[in-house]
């Protein structure tokens, strides 16, 4: 005999099938009258983190899907591009995270709110470790797809080595451990750089991509903060100077700090360098079968700073790929659909073990996935996710690239020793004042509100004398 409970679940289960099917009809249904497939703007490189989810959704929803790939580097100026004059056709897009605020105030994507209240996408959040790269001016713009968060990277070999930590020990009163702060890990790189015997300290990125994201690191554990209240650049303050101080005196005991992405994975997978820096993207390459460094790196957070006495790690949310609706799509509910599809638990994973992909875990779900586990390995997921837990977001706010440009500029000037670093940090704020105005102050100011709430609290007493 049928109980109340059983009857009930029957019902709830029915309910829940019905809505599938009927998600499924109108997806069909717009993507009847779209009359082609979705066309998703993608960075060269995601194309097997995406081939699931396109693979997935035609099976559940029988709707096609197809990509067209650009360089990495291109695709944020070719979505706004698209905007202006829709040669290609774009309905979905993969753009940077960081870059989705410009994308927003050029009108180059669509706001989501209006969609959400009626398909219930953020009803997704629940599993997601990050979102602040996705809401800008009180608005939803896109689904985050990628976990990047700076993780550092150190050579096992040398870390455990028993005669390198009596070294150590005596040398520096302090034994040789995974570096909790920049001033350690500073002081590691310099105790391990060699180059006449073959090794070396460190191989961090010091080039036009990627500079600024270590010094923004740096500057931020020395209790920097970019702005005051009122949108003020604050950089050249004398604690906060000594972080790109710190960073031109590291120069000195580091290796291939010029070369790019894949060439400084190629190069750290030598062997011979102790630390070196980076998202999952580094760890999938030295964990690849037949990688130098396989099975020979020890996993550890970006360095931090002191906080009331005790060493207190930082992370940095510094890149990511987010899901985002295109000006021109004539169906923004199927490609919200397809967003939606996208980031959910099991498609997500299934894009996230791919090995070849960008695209690193944002869900919880991930980091028990045997899949992904097998990609990254347990140490690194491990850092990974306390990383994604209470990472510092990037600079989201309208002109990022433009302000990053010129932070970027004058900070090589000054790591090449042809400008004091003082100088360099106050035409820096120069440069940004100069933004500001052109954007608007009161604008920014309250953008910049905004995403100080974002910033982890735990460390929120290093902060604090700045946020106005």
């Amino acid at each position: 005999m049928p109980t109340r409970r059983n009857v009930l679940l029957t019902a709830g289960a029915w309910a829940a099938g019905s809505q599938t099917l009927r998600a499924r009809d109108l997806t069909q249904t717009a993507c009847g009258r779209l009359g082609r497939p979705l066309r998703i703007l993608v960075p060269d490189g995601s194309q097997a983190n995406v081939a699931p989810v396109i693979a997935g959704f035609e099976r559940t929803h029988g709707c096609r899907s197809e990509m067209i790939v650009v360089d990495l580097d291109d695709i944020n100026a070719t979505l706004t591009l698209e905007s202006i004059l829709p040669e290609l056709g774009v309905d979905i897009a993969l753009p940077a995270t960081f870059g989705i605020p410009d994308l927003a105030d050029s009108g180059a994507i669509l706001p989501l709110g209006d969609i959400d209240a009626r398909l219930g996408g953020r009803a997704l959040a629940e599993g997601e470790l990050y979102r602040a790269g996705d809401d800008f001016d009180g608005e939803h713009w896109g689904f985050q797809t990628d976990g990047d968060v700076y993780l550092m990277f150190y050579h096992r070999g040398m870390l455990e080595d028993p005669d390198e930590q009596a070294r150590y020990a005596d040398q520096t009163g302090t034994p040789l451990a995974i570096p909790q702060t920049w001033q350690e890990l500073d002081r590691q790189m310099a105790f391990f750089h060699r180059p006449d015997q073959g090794r070396f300290g460190g191989c961090l990125y010091r080039t036009e991509t990627y500079a600024a994201w270590e010094w923004w690191a740096r500057f931020h554990a020395a209790g920097g903060l970019p702005f005051d209240a009122d949108f003020h650049p604050r950089l050249a303050s004398a604690p906060e100077l000594v972080a790109l101080e710190a960073m031109i005196a590291a120069d000195a005991h580091l290796t291939g700090s010029k070369l790019g992405l894949f060439d400084n994975w190629a190069r750290y997978n030598a062997g011979d360098i102790y630390a070196s820096i980076g998202w999952g993207g580094t760890q999938k390459s030295l964990n690849l079968p037949g990688a130098g460094m396989r099975g020979r790196v020890a996993n550890g957070p970006l360095p931090g700073a002191m906080v009331d006495g005790k060493p207190m790690p930082l992370a940095y949310f510094n890149w990511g790929w987010s899901y985002v609706v295109a000006r021109h799509c004539p169906e923004p509910d199927l490609a919200y659909r397809f967003c939606q599809f996208a980031v959910g638990a099991k498609t997500s994973s299934d894009a996230v073990a791919a090995p070849e992909g960008y695209f690193d875990p944002f869900r919880k779900e991930h980091y028990s996935d045997p899949r992904i586990i097998e990609v990254y390995g347990n140490s690194f997921l491990r850092e990974h996710q306390r990383a994604m837990t209470a990472p510092i977001p990037d600079l989201y706010v309208a002109r990022r690239n433009e302000y990053f440009d010129a932070l970027t500029f004058w900070l090589l000037r000054s790591l090449s020793g042809a400008i004091r670093p003082e100088v360099a940090l106050k035409n820096v704020e120069n440069a940004w004042e100069a933004t500001t105005e052109q954007v608007g102050r009161p604008r920014q100011a309250a953008r910049w509100k905004a995403l100080y709430a974002a910033y982890p609290d735990r460390l929120r007493p290093l902060w604090e004398r700045d946020a106005g």
